[in-house]
């Protein structure tokens, strides 16, 4: 070949992997073919026609061509690793760690095959080995930066995160300005629970490579973790703006700009939410996506959606575990397992703490296992007295699933679901037997890995039911548990911030609940109850503002919107005796909130909906035998709002009702509450050790 012919050719070559790093695959293609017909015997150029071939999703063409590269250099290392990409992209991951161990027979301690090696040993959920295939790699290349990365990832797959923390440092020693390495180093905080160093680095990542979507998508995940809503919701726009298409980013900032009551440009970010769901693209959180209008198949729709990515995805995690559960003894106790991030003085813990205290017996051994750190709270320190407490906080997917399995759980509860730290991974490996959803999430999992659903007949009555992938365990009872305490004395309304003789409507719901629907319901109340006012859970000034200027849009002044601040359970409690009529929002009903505002006598309106988070405002109330509070429309729900309103004596009887009544409420009865679960695990347990699938049970 003459030099100008290789000058040509190498030229050809440097074109199309630019074409290539840029995601031009459609132009790559095209030059790459041009380029064959000038020179039909390089390999090189073959390959890198395989290459865009696959990028296109042309894979019958781009093995094609492989064997074409093969075939003028059978020896070529690159060609072999290509050969093995593609072998893992068609989901053939052990194919092609045979055939890189072969490659690596004829050429010992090549680092690139030892590299491809490691990829595809960590596809396969083999990250010991492929930690050790990338430390070999490193003494081939030790100047290479993405290598140490590659060593930091396995690692962190193996719960060793001071070791991955130290391979990123040594990536940013040799290259101080990689991106990557910093979104390495910030996936390496977020496990080692340190959230504020993470949104650091993953910042850091963003401002060097402002066009890669997944930074700014992260950065917004982490403000959003920090109580950041509006600056969360800033950094998804940055990433939808880059990725227009990216289902995650555009869900998420639909979320926060419900949290943030920023409704302009809502509506119609909300509808291409709606429609990806319908078209079943994956991305969607399904716990965001509870706060949108959607109908309980849409919401099924979302779910599975979502688990069906979580498992395709968990499949080599899961064979490479291979768990497997002995059936117990029918005398043996059972052995059941609550997985939350709430065991403290949380909303979580508030709810919980009587039942898990009441519920250990000679039957059954409680085990908790906490994702969040010990607080040294008094709910924390019950719980420990009275259970087995395990502090998971730092632990990887791989050694929570183990810890679990060890203990021998046979009825694992889900706390988070897709929640905030959620355990969808965790779950999806099996570490236990029977795992039952219940509590935080209240919808369908869509999950094939969750059993059950527990739930009561009037959250989730018989129409509901296709709309669920679990089998049903209805309790006798409103299924939300609760631990009453003693009520302090209420403070005065003007010390908390309200007029002495108003009527107080109050709505202390998560802000992503109180959507557009509902304020304007709340507006119209106050227009009609004109010496009433609206108290809220104080959010940032910003949200504040917008919620005023809403209620002024509106005809309603916003001096009458009272922001109250959060404060510990206890003192929340006291304060709410100040409320005359807690309003409940829809689609999506407030659970721990509305529980607080009935133990504390204060009456809550709901409307009736059409999804199990929108009924559980509806078994609230008919448990506490207050039927009458709600209603079946919108228009229902604000005559009666108004009603109420202008009725001081009918909200005294009310609130009577309330107090004298509570004591003797199955909603407020922790030892019948926990009998009645105690029956629900026991079904759910018997079953299982006779050898029988789930079914619908109602107790």
């Amino acid at each position: 070949m003459t030099q100008a012919a290789r000058t040509a050719l190498l030229a050809h070559q440097h074109r199309i992997a630019q074409l290539l790093d840029r995601n031009e695959a459609g132009e790559a293609e095209a030059s790459a073919l041009r380029a064959r017909t000038e020179f039909p015997q390089d390999a090189e150029l073959a390959r890198l026609h395989s290459h865009a071939l696959h990028f296109l999703g042309r894979p019958v063409e781009a093995r094609e061509a492989l064997n074409q590269a093969a075939a003028i250099a059978p020896d070529s290392i690159e060609v072999q690793c290509s050969f093995a990409n593609l072998d893992m992209d068609e989901g053939h991951t052990e194919a092609a760690i045979e055939r890189l161990r072969a490659t690596l027979r004829r050429q010992p301690g090549h680092p690139a095959v030892l590299l491809v090696l490691g990829n595809a040993l960590m596809a396969a959920a083999r990250y010991a080995q492929a930690r050790e295939s990338f430390a070999m790699a490193t003494h081939g290349a030790p100047a290479h930066a993405g290598l140490r990365l590659n060593l930091a990832s396995a690692e962190l797959e193996l719960g060793n995160y001071e070791q991955a923390r130290k391979h990123v440092d040594e990536a940013l020693e040799l290259a101080p300005r990689f991106d990557g390495a910093y979104a390495m180093q910030g996936r390496v905080w977020q496990s080692m629970g340190q959230p504020k160093r993470a949104l650091e680095s993953w910042m850091r990542a963003e401002a060097l490579a402002p066009g890669q979507p997944q930074y700014s998508l992260h950065v917004g995940l982490l403000l959003d973790e920090l109580g950041d809503p509006a600056g969360a919701a800033a950094a998804f726009q940055r990433s939808l703006a880059i990725q227009p298409d990216a289902v995650n980013a555009l869900a998420m900032l639909v979320f926060a700009k419900r949290r943030t009551f920023d409704w302009v440009g809502l509506e119609a970010l909300a509808d291409r939410l709606h429609a990806a769901v319908e078209r079943r693209q994956p991305g969607a959180l399904p716990f965001a996506y509870l706060a949108e209008d959607a109908t309980a198949k849409e919401q099924r729709q979302c779910a599975e959606t979502f688990a069906a990515t979580v498992e395709h995805d968990a499949v080599p995690l899961r064979q490479h575990m291979g768990l497997t559960h002995v059936t117990p003894k029918p005398s043996d106790p059972i052995r059941v397992g609550f997985v939350s991030n709430g065991f403290g003085d949380r909303p979580m813990g508030h709810l919980t703490v009587g039942l898990l205290e009441a519920l250990r017996s000679e039957q059954l051994d409680v085990h908790l296992f906490s994702l969040a750190p010990d607080e040294t709270s008094q709910i924390r320190l019950r719980l420990a007295a009275t259970t087995s407490l395990h502090d998971v906080s730092t632990h990887s997917t791989i050694q929570l699933a183990k810890a679990i399995h060890e203990q021998r759980i046979e009825v694992l509860f889900d706390l988070r679901t897709f929640g905030s730290g959620a355990n969808s991974d965790l779950f999806e490996l099996r570490p236990a037997p029977v795992q039952v959803n219940w509590l935080a999430y209240p919808a369908t999992s869509g999950a094939r890995w969750t059993d059950y659903q527990l739930t009561d007949a009037t959250a989730l009555p018989a129409t509901l039911r296709e709309h669920f992938s679990e089998k049903i365990v209805r309790l006798p009872r409103c299924a939300l548990p609760y631990t009453p305490v003693a009520l302090p004395q209420a403070p005065s309304r003007q010390a908390s911030g309200l007029p002495e003789t108003a009527t107080v409507y109050a709505c202390f719901s998560g802000s992503h609940k109180l959507n557009p629907a509902s304020f304007s319901r709340f507006m119209l109340i106050l227009e009609r109850v004109p010496d009433s006012v609206l108290w809220l859970y104080s959010e940032d000034d910003a949200s504040m503002s917008r919620l005023r200027m809403a209620a002024e849009a509106m005809g309603i002044k916003g001096s009458r919107l009272v922001f109250a601040p959060r404060l510990p359970h206890a003192a929340h409690l006291a304060r709410l005796r100040q409320a005359d009529l807690f309003l409940d929002t829809s689609p999506c009903n407030a659970q721990s909130t509305a529980l607080d505002a009935l133990w504390a006598g204060c009456p809550v309106l709901t409307m009736v909906g059409y999804t199990l988070s929108g009924r559980q405002g509806a078994s609230l109330l008919f448990h506490a035998n207050l039927p009458e509070l709600v209603a079946e429309d919108e228009d229902s729900f604000v005559a009666q709002a108004v009603q109420l309103g202008n009725d001081r004596q009918a909200l005294a009887l009310l609130r009577r009702h309330l107090e004298r009544g509570n004591e003797r409420s199955t909603l407020f009865d922790t030892a019948g509450f926990t009998m009645d679960f105690r029956r629900a695990i026991q079904a759910m347990s018997a079953r299982y050790r006779i050898g029988r699938p789930p079914i619908d049970i109602d107790l």
